[in-house]
């Protein structure tokens, strides 16, 4: 039997997973790395569910070469009450993972634009209903942490750029 997508994706998943607890190994308790993987795992979703949702939206109204990870930010900002409203959170362009990552082995401090990323994603909801549910979620993901590596090697390992 062929593998589906699904599969095959959850395969890939599986395969990075266990390359980056062996690049982490030693380094960071299983506690930690679980916070890690996972905090990134959701980071990815939301990103990409974000440009899901936007991208389908402008392909019904007849856009069907818009892709919302190439939209530059000052081009998002109309959109933003909007998707907070329908989402609860907003990710400008050049924050979506899919972004972060290509530039990430160019990023020499990709720990610091992670930190501002999750900072701005929990920020868009400030003085909303959703600003309760996003303020602190990703504050347990240190990516500062000097176990992970000072220099934010253990960041690019995990968005697939590293060194």
């Amino acid at each position: 039997m062929v593998p589906t997508t699904k599969e095959m994706q959850r395969a890939e998943l599986h395969k990075t997973i266990w390359r980056i607890a062996n690049d982490l190994r030693g380094s960071v308790d299983g506690w930690d790395f679980k916070t890690y993987v996972l905090g990134m795992m959701f980071y990815r979703f939301i990103s990409e569910n974000l440009t899901d949702y936007i991208n389908e939206g402008e392909w019904k109204a007849g856009n069907t070469d818009f892709d919302y990870c190439n939209l530059g930010d000052a081009d998002a900002r109309g959109i933003f009450k909007e998707m907070v409203a329908e989402k609860g959170f907003f990710i400008f362009p050049s924050n979506l993972f899919v972004n972060v990552r290509a530039r990430a082995a160019q990023d020499e401090n990709l720990n610091e634009t992670l930190e501002g990323v999750f900072r701005n994603i929990e920020g868009s909801a400030a003085g909303t209903p959703s600003e309760r549910d996003l303020k602190g979620l990703f504050a347990d993901l240190d990516v500062n942490s000097p176990r992970l590596g000072g220099d934010g090697r253990a960041a690019k390992s995990e968005t697939g750029q590293g060194s």
